[in-house]
């Protein structure tokens, strides 16, 4: 038998919608942050990130994917409190201009910040950490939230050093696998999960290669 069985589920619900999963969908990265590797302090004001978010739309995005802490190595911690405030109007403003069709994940390990965008309009909760942070899984459980359980170990400060495997595929299958049986055991339905194997989060190139085939 495989270590590891797909989830049977190809579309997740959130309120009226249903976003199809058996097609490639597109996401859009949107960093609300001053720090982030690729585009940080670009979009931190509202208005540009709003801007950012419609051509997104426009070049074909379903998702898109707001976060307002960044994970990139060493990246500083973010109080809870300045996370919600970097993030929330974006959510906001996002939803009001370009309507409830398009799908809103947020990118964060907080339950304080899920709940907070969820209660904005969020559908999707990423995070990187795979609802390891405590009271997660219970937060996924209790907004009945799609989420993204990403591969990684350690923390983003660490990761690098723990990038060390025999087999990259086994081992990140068995420890997904892990999480999806350590979460649903908490609450979280199996038809809410969807996992990524965490491209750049203590993984190198061969890595991803192999990862990818």
């Amino acid at each position: 038998m495989p270590l590891f069985q797909p989830l049977p589920a190809y579309s997740i619900r959130i309120r009226h919608k249903t976003l199809d999963l058996s097609k490639p969908q597109i996401m859009g990265i949107l960093n609300v942050t001053p720090d982030s590797f690729s585009d940080g302090g670009q979009f931190n004001a509202v208005d540009s990130a709003l801007n950012r978010a419609q051509e997104m739309i426009a070049a074909g995005a379903t998702i898109i994917d707001i976060g307002g802490e960044s994970t990139r190595p060493n990246a500083e911690a973010v109080a809870t409190d300045e996370e919600i405030a970097r993030v929330i109007p974006v959510v906001k403003a996002i939803r009001s201009h370009c309507g409830d069709e398009i799908w809103l994940s947020i990118d964060t390990s907080s339950p304080q910040v899920i709940e907070a965008a969820f209660a904005a309009g969020a559908d999707i909760w990423n995070d990187v950490r795979a609802l390891k942070r405590e009271g997660a899984a219970a937060m996924a459980a209790k907004l009945d939230i799609p989420v993204m359980l990403m591969h990684m170990r350690g923390e983003p400060a660490t990761m690098n050093s723990l990038a060390q495997y025999e087999d990259v595929v086994s081992e990140v299958m068995t420890e997904l696998a892990a999480r999806v049986e350590d979460v649903t055991s908490l609450g979280v339905k199996r038809a809410n999960i969807i996992l990524d194997p965490g491209f750049g989060f203590a993984k190198d190139y061969a890595h991803h290669c192999a990862l990818l085939t």
